[in-house]
């Protein structure tokens, strides 16, 4: 089998379902065989490994840990999904002390045990500040590291199919931007049904709010359907992410990415993006003047909820943060 990279992968939290979809389908796309899997829960993460092994991928080099200065030695590209997951009646914001605490132990051991790592993606809820923790901890260059944002994005385009009875990828421009959360800003001006703008597709007012309500609660209508947060779809989403830094096929879904410009600063929040081999790179949305009040208040919501990681005393005031990343 031809691999894209033999460059280490770590997947951490890989004793869950996210993390094991995840290994699969890295091995399964041909990412790299030197694939590490990291979790503190050693019985489920044996038996991640058991599967992994029981699959038999051709000329795969698959270990497993529980130990971090392990699983980072050497690694040059990472996905966590090594968080908490999202219980039924939760939002993402709900977990966002815990998990920003787990977050910025992620970014130490990158510090830590790998500095040269190429490429970080984070999909541990609340992603947007997660992520952000994870960049200011680890010292990285704000292009190397992305967060999970494309499902918002992806469960819009299913609801437009679903609506015009047209398949899925005929639906292009259905993005969200700003957070990954209950304030995502969610755009229609972009949007074209098979090519034909959806403005012209005589979708009433009321059914757009009801298709916009549903893409923000996609995430809590998955749990009330499986008993569980999703896994699938992020696990593939953030493969394809790194498979993109890996220098395959490049990533144009909305990505989560550290943004510092006259307009919104100092937040990791979802933007029209591209990862490629390079980095991740990012463009100014372009929206009405509704879409982008939306947006407008999507990262004021971003900012009260990094302030109150500086004031639980995870990541320091954004006064400081160039002392802990000279990269910021």
């Amino acid at each position: 089998m031809k691999y894209l990279t033999n460059e280490k992968l770590v997947i951490v939290g890989a004793g869950g379902m996210i993390g094991s979809n995840m290994a699969q389908s890295a091995l399964m796309l041909g990412l790299t065989p030197n694939v590490c899997l990291y979790d503190i829960y050693e019985p489920g993460l044996k038996g991640v490994l058991a599967e992994i092994d029981h699959c038999a991928f051709e000329g795969a080099n698959v270990t497993a840990t529980i130990d971090p200065a392990v699983a980072f030695k050497d690694a040059k590209y990472i996905i966590s999904s090594g968080g908490a997951p999202r219980k039924e009646g939760m939002t993402r914001e709900d977990l966002l002390k815990g998990n920003c605490q787990i977050a910025a132990e992620f970014g130490d051991n990158i510090k830590k045990y790998c500095p040269d790592v190429k490429h970080v993606v984070v999909i541990f809820n609340p992603a947007d500040v997660t992520a952000l923790t994870a960049l200011i901890h680890s010292g990285l260059k704000a292009d190397q590291l992305t967060s999970l944002a494309a499902l918002d994005s992806t469960r819009l385009q299913e609801a437009l199919a679903q609506e015009f009875g047209v398949q899925q990828s005929k639906v292009t421009g259905a993005h969200t931007y700003g957070g990954h959360g209950e304030a995502m800003a969610v755009f229609a001006s972009q949007v074209k049904i098979d090519g034909k703008p959806l403005a012209e597709m005589n979708l009433s007012a009321e059914r757009w709010e009801e298709i916009k309500h549903n893409t923000i609660q996609g995430g809590s209508n998955i749990i009330k359907l499986r008993g569980r947060s999703s896994f699938q779809s992020p696990a593939y989403n953030a493969v394809k992410m790194i498979e993109a830094a890996m220098g395959g096929a490049k990533f144009t879904w909305p990505a989560g990415c550290y943004v510092n410009n006259h307009v919104f600063q100092n937040v990791m929040m979802a933007m029209p993006t591209t990862i490629d081999k390079t980095g991740v790179h990012f463009s100014a949305p372009k929206g009405t003047a509704e879409e982008m009040a939306a947006l407008k208040a999507s990262y004021e919501h971003l900012c009260k909820m990094r302030d109150e990681i500086i004031s639980l005393g995870i990541i320091p005031a954004v006064s400081d943060w160039k002392t802990m990343n000279p990269n910021l």
